[in-house]
């Protein structure tokens, strides 16, 4: 067996993993997987579809390759799988919007003073960070992330069970895009949803339900979570993607004003990244722990154990814990008595 020593392989694959990272986002630019969906193969044919230089185009083509985003065969290339369903734009899966999210000046900022973020305990980018009061970033959030909530949102509305004719009094808090609620609705046709966000955030909502359909059942209620009336009595409080932005302390506040809001025998169901005990496992979970520390001021990945102690000191009477696979997110499910 041949024995192999310290590497610094780890290391520069790291340093340089913005490579990646630029490469990714270029071909989005240039919507060169379109155009290779679209049936243009050599560098010659796709820099003619994308008005770019051929020597450019086979250089970032073979880069995607390399990274597994194309397949190359001579001096062809085709999408892979994944990026058929992700990267041509005219996929009703297409990601590409996610960039002016996931890339903004604010989300790389935060990463860019990270080393500071870690003395302080939370972001340096502003006192907030991203929850900032009514921050434009929450659309671009809207807009772009919501291909990607699509099967999240479908697993949550599993949890929720019973007679599918069953009447439903749903609340979706910080509902962004709106499509957990949205997702509800189309499962349940006698739900009604109210869904609570900043007020431009909501008009994506809005768009969002007109386009499934559900309009008439999607009531909108804009203002921040902590300062607006949530209504009620609902059977279902909806806390998706948005417990992790905050301090414990924060969090009980927020399921109290779940508790408050639901009916008796009512659920709240929080979907979050929630890592194991150790806070390494899963890694594609445990990482999200990062984001929230260069772009929130006290915001974590909490554990199952910590986000059911936060429902139990709000008043919930059980929380059970879901796996959501494929995905990398998991759900708790917190009655109330």
């Amino acid at each position: 067996m041949t024995h192999q020593g310290p590497s610094p392989a780890l290391f520069f694959e790291t340093m340089s993993a913005f490579q990646r990272t630029e490469a990714l986002r270029a071909a989005i630019e240039l919507d060169l997987c379109t155009q290779i969906a679209a049936g243009h193969a050599t560098a010659s044919e796709i820099a003619a579809a994308c008005q770019a230089d051929p020597r450019g185009i086979r250089i970032l083509a073979d880069y995607l390759a390399i990274m597994g985003f194309l397949q190359k065969q001579g001096d062809r290339y085709e999408l892979t799988p994944d990026s058929r369903l992700f990267l041509d734009r005219k996929s009703p899966a297409y990601l590409g919007g996610a960039v002016d999210f996931l890339l903004s000046r604010e989300m790389r900022s935060g990463f860019e003073r990270l080393g500071a973020a870690a003395r302080r305990g939370g972001t340096v980018i502003s006192d907030e960070g991203s929850v900032s009061h009514d921050n434009p970033i929450w659309v671009d959030f809207a807009r772009g992330m919501a291909p990607l909530m699509h099967m999240p949102a479908q697993l949550l509305a599993n949890l929720i069970g019973g007679d599918a004719g069953q009447p439903l009094r749903v609340l979706d808090v910080a509902a962004g895009h709106g499509l957990f609620g949205i997702a509800v609705a189309e499962r349940y046709p006698h739900a009604h949803v109210t869904a609570l966000d900043w007020p431009n955030v909501l008009t994506v909502a809005a768009e969002n339900a007109r386009r499934a359909g559900v309009a008439e059942r999607h009531a909108l209620r804009p203002g921040s979570a902590f300062d607006v009336d949530w209504g009620g009595p609902y059977d279902i409080v909806l806390l998706t993607n948005f417990l992790h932005h905050f301090d414990i302390p924060t969090c009980e506040n927020l399921a109290a004003r779940a508790h408050a809001a639901l009916a008796a025998g009512g659920r709240a169901i929080t979907l979050e990244f929630i890592p194991e005990p150790d806070r390494i496992t899963p890694p594609a979970t445990a990482t999200f722990a990062l984001v929230m520390l260069a772009t929130t001021a006290r915001g974590d990945a909490y554990t199952f154990a910590e986000l059911r102690s936060v429902f139990e000191h709000a008043g919930f009477a059980r929380s059970e814990f879901h796996p959501l696979p494929p995905t990398n997110q998991q759900a708790v499910v917190s009655w109330k008595a």
